[in-house]
């Protein structure tokens, strides 16, 4: 049996997509400050990227991409290669095609179409498949990936008619586990992290004080998990702390949903 490779997170290039605002921020900010080097994707989120980029110059590497593009995600992967001298070694999966948050004001099962379902199947799930593909060659040679999908307890939990965004994710959690059984043998995990709202980004700026407080007290720890908690979750599943951990979704919502 071959050894278990193991690079400590400030040893690793980490592309977290969607990077450049709300939680993709958080989750940028969270590598960097253990001492990552961080591609921030973005796909219309200059100035925010390039904000980022401006408090960790040496570390972070602004790059827009359209993850839906193969194309443009394999240039992304090599300009890193190039810029950070080392392939990538982690994903977080994080980017959203254009969705809107508004609760009951979503399509209803008698409205909403197919081209809604497959906005977010080609957003969420062709872009993750895109990112592994792009960065897989690179993982393979150094015997060693972390591919961190980001989730939703909305389908353990779904009270709101998010329908195309909510199956999507859940394709996505299904992607995680075919992911890990193929890749596992080449010494990359795969695994998901699912939260609920947080406390507070831009796609949970608008809620009303009323939900918060509904869903605080309705939470074991009774409070709203914030970004950056949510964040820092992944970077467990990036760490050697993880190397026997693939094909997990855990959820990260203060133990509201149980799995």
């Amino acid at each position: 049996m071959s050894a278990v490779v193991s690079f400590p997170l400030n040893q690793q290039v980490v592309l977290v997509t969607g990077g450049a605002r709300g939680l993709g921020a958080e989750l940028s900010r969270a590598f960097l400050e253990q001492g990552a080097k961080v591609v921030v994707n973005y796909f219309q989120s200059a100035e925010a990227a390039r904000a980022l980029v401006q408090e960790y110059p040496d570390s972070a590497l602004a790059w827009q991409a359209d993850v839906c593009d193969p194309k443009q995600v394999k240039a992304m992967v090599a300009a890193a290669a190039l810029h950070f001298g080392q392939p990538v070694t982690t994903i977080v999966n994080n980017a959203l095609p254009q969705f809107s948050f508004n609760g009951d004001a979503r399509p209803h099962a008698d409205t909403i179409s197919w081209a809604h379902m497959q906005q977010q199947l080609e957003g969420i799930v062709a872009g993750a498949l895109h990112t592994v593909q792009a960065c897989l060659p690179g993982m393979e040679k150094l015997r060693f990936g972390r591919v961190v999908n980001i989730g939703t307890n909305l389908f353990q939990n779904p009270v709101v008619p998010y329908h195309d965004y909510t199956a999507a994710k859940a394709a996505l959690l299904s992607l995680t586990r075919t992911l890990a059984n193929d890749l596992g043998p080449k010494g990359v995990t795969v695994n998901m992290i699912s939260g609920g709202l947080l406390r507070t980004t831009d796609a949970s700026a608008a809620t009303p004080e009323a939900v918060f407080d509904l869903i605080a007290a309705n939470t074991p720890l009774r409070r709203v998990t914030t970004p950056r908690e949510f964040a820092e979750t992944a970077l467990f599943f990036a760490s050697p702390w993880s190397s026997a951990v693939s094909g997990q979704n855990l959820i990260v919502d203060g133990g509201m949903v149980k799995n």
